[in-house]
């Protein structure tokens, strides 16, 4: 199935009921009066996060959503009965934003979590709510008032600790293979990858971290080259980027140092909070390289790319070097987790107060 991670809708809440004028004309009833009553609300629109879905294809089919209308008044001092609320359900990661103003109304990045994104409308007043010393019989009443209507925008991205940056068949999608239970597309091809892929690595029964693969980054992505810059919303989330470089690329005229400042370059133009995380420098394919040049190729790669958080070598088709990367990875996503701000608790505090004698 295709991987859908944008999409256009609409929402429009419920319009609220209208009011009703009426008078009372029943036997036993003195001089009856007003008793018209209230039209009930619109139903509102909210959205939830369910970790069940991964895409946003259903709103390819889908692109108008509405909330039940209220019922209107009655005589009889009856009330209408308020509209359905909608729930809309999205995948965990899902951002929500007003197409016309760019605003951000939600980010629904925990499961289970709910947002209002359309309010419906009050219901109108009956006219026994007019009625006064001076007006008996009033036949006032008032409409319901519509319900929100919002054009908006939705952007998944997911939700991973971990994301693997690098050019087109640097071995993203070969390292995610060889760390996890995760399966993508491998071929000895450009853009082979071309969705982000989900990887869960588990280093105990209790630690674990994600790992989003996303497709390759070219030089002038931010012009469109190649995929562009569409995938590295993907990327947001993460606590850490592991920037993958080959050291051996096939190309005997490609410049790894090169290529590798032109990925960070990319990056830094798309986002400076994305380019300011912390990023890790990972030496892959160096199988390829007699074991004896090795640390030479390291030395002169990092003297002109200049200095780096971290960095390590690995072979991510043989396995070499990638359970210490991982070990490593699993330390730094942990200390990230502890160094989250709890959520504020609120205390409750108990006075007894004691008569005096």
């Amino acid at each position: 199935m295709k991987f859908f991670d944008e999409a256009r809708i609409e929402v429009i809440a419920g319009k609220g009921g209208d009011g009703c004028a009426a008078f009372r004309r029943e036997k036993y009833v003195p001089k009856g009066g007003p008793s018209g009553g209230d039209g009930g609300r619109g139903g509102s629109i909210y959205f939830e996060a369910d970790p069940n879905l991964n895409t946003l294809i259903d709103f390819r089919y889908t692109r108008i959503f509405r909330a039940q209308n209220g019922e209107p008044g009655r005589g009889r001092d009856q009330y209408g009965a308020a509209g359905d609320d909608l729930i809309v359900r999205v995948p965990v990661g899902t951002v929500v934003r007003d197409a016309d103003t760019g605003e951000i109304i939600a980010d629904l990045a925990r499961p289970g979590q709910r947002a209002l994104i359309a309010r419906g409308g009050r219901g109108g007043l009956g006219n026994l709510h007019f009625k006064s010393s001076t007006n008996r019989a009033p036949r006032q009443f008032t409409r319901g008032e519509p319900g929100e209507h919002k054009r908006l925008e939705l952007e998944l991205r997911v939700i991973a600790d971990v994301g693997l940056l690098g050019l087109p068949n640097a071995g993203k999608s070969t390292l995610i293979r060889q760390i996890s239970a995760a399966r993508p597309k491998v071929a000895d091809y450009p853009f082979t990858t071309l969705y982000p892929n989900l990887g869960v690595v588990r280093t105990d029964v209790d630690r674990s971290f994600v790992v989003a693969d996303i497709p390759g980054l070219i030089e002038g992505a931010s012009e469109g080259a190649g995929l562009g810059h569409r995938f590295l919303r993907h990327l947001q989330r993460t606590a850490l980027l592991l920037h993958l470089v080959d050291l051996a690329p096939i190309d005997p005229e490609a410049d790894p140092v090169r290529d590798a400042q032109a990925i960070v370059e990319e990056l830094r133009r798309y986002d400076e909070t994305l380019y300011r995380k912390p990023r890790w420098l990972v030496f892959n394919k160096i199988d390829l390289i007699p074991e004896a040049e090795r640390a030479e190729r390291y030395r002169a790669f990092l003297d002109r790319f200049g200095s780096v958080d971290r960095w390590f070598a690995i072979s991510a088709a043989t396995g070499e070097g990638c359970q210490a990367l991982v070990y490593a990875i699993q330390d730094a996503v942990d200390a990230a987790k502890a160094h989250q701000t709890p959520p504020k608790q609120t205390t409750r505090i108990r006075i007894r107060w004691r008569a005096n004698r």
